[in-house]
């Protein structure tokens, strides 16, 4: 303990060590340790049964730091598994005992340097880059020591070359898929909460985003703003569907300059609706924030593909409720009431739904 934590919340490792999984890294680990352990124990109670007390000594320890090891990954959560750097300590624990086996039994085989592919194998699984490159040097320095001890040096060059140029390539075309693999998944999770025309945040992160805001406490309560463009259908049917979706990016993108990320969601909730929330805002200022919109709308036209100009016009429902309260249904039916009311007025206008 110091200072009132635990141990195991105190010790950390740097980013570039961590994993890029940890449930994923801490299930692995325990695997390997295993497996490698059962391996270990019976090299050496068949092989090694006739040997003297240091080299079993050394296979006996390996056995129990791989069991303790495993033990680790299985009594402490992934997160502090991966905080605690055991998953590296483990392959690099793996290097050192590798080596020091094959010292201990003179032993140069292909079969003996294999083992070093084990630990190389699940960094470039589960670390990033720089785990991975730690791992994977100190294999080639673990089998270099190894072979240029126990053999000629023409012959342990010729060891090397061979088998550090598998390690290498092994631990550079997993950390290449992996990372191909990641790419993928980012933009399929980006494409999942993005509205692929404007690049708002669609519905489902909008919803997530207002139930946070209404079930926890929020200085000065929670506004929510429909927009709705006006006479959209009709820009449609005269100027085509492409340019339908012109004025839906071209609103996009007034309304985001007019909006901080740091204080606001903005989403396009579909069909030509969007949708602003404002956490922490007073019913008076979402109402300016709602009239500041419409101006910025009014005073940036549309540019149309034969240069002509389209002004285009929203009208706008807010909606508000108090420091924590209220549903989203409720929300959403008051301001669409109030953007009804914009509507049924006059159009290109600002509503506030009653308090």
């Amino acid at each position: 303990m110091r200072h009132g934590r635990p141990i195991a919340q105190s010790v950390r490792i740097g980013a570039a060590l961590r994993a890029r999984d940890a449930q994923a890294a801490a299930s692995s680990t325990r695997l390997i340790l295993l497996v490698c352990a059962g391996v270990v124990a019976g090299l050496t109670v068949l092989q090694q049964a006739g040997a003297d007390g240091g080299i079993l000594a050394v296979h006996w320890t390996g056995v129990a730091l791989l069991l303790i090891g495993a033990l680790a990954c299985t009594v402490l959560s992934p997160d502090t598994v991966d905080r605690m750097g055991i998953g590296i300590i483990a392959a690099l624990v793996g290097v050192a005992l590798i080596c020091a086996l094959n010292l201990l039994t003179h032993d140069t085989s292909a079969a003996a340097q294999a083992f070093f592919s084990f630990p190389v194998y699940w960094a470039a699984s589960n670390l990033r880059p720089g785990g991975v490159a730690l791992v994977t040097g100190t294999a080639l320095v673990a089998d270099a020591a190894t072979l240029f001890r126990l053999l000629s040096p023409v012959a342990a060059i010729t060891d090397f070359v061979f088998v550090g140029a598998a390690l290498v390539v092994l631990a550079v075309m997993l950390v290449r898929a992996n990372s191909t693999q990641e790419r993928l998944v980012a933009a399929l999770r980006e494409q999942a909460r993005v509205d692929s025309l404007t690049g708002l945040v669609n519905r489902r992160v909008f919803d997530e985003t207002m139930e946070t805001s209404l079930t926890r406490p929020v200085p000065d309560g929670t506004a929510l703003v429909l927009i709705d463009v006006d006479a959209f259908k009709t820009i449609n049917d005269r100027h085509g569907h492409p340019v339908g979706d012109d004025v839906l990016v071209h609103l996009a993108a007034v309304l985001r300059e007019q909006i901080r990320v740091e204080d606001a969601v903005l989403s396009r909730l579909g069909g030509d609706e969007l949708a602003v929330l404002l956490p922490g805002c007073t019913v008076e200022g979402a109402r300016r924030r709602a009239e500041a919109l419409l101006e910025a709308v009014r005073s940036n036209p549309l540019l149309l593909p034969d240069g002509t100009l389209l002004s285009l016009s929203i009208s706008l429902g807010v909606a508000h409720v108090p420091r924590q309260a209220g549903e989203i249904g409720t929300l959403y039916h008051a301001a669409d009431a109030a953007l009804y009311e914009a509507k049924r007025s006059g159009r290109g206008r600002v509503a506030v739904a009653a308090v």
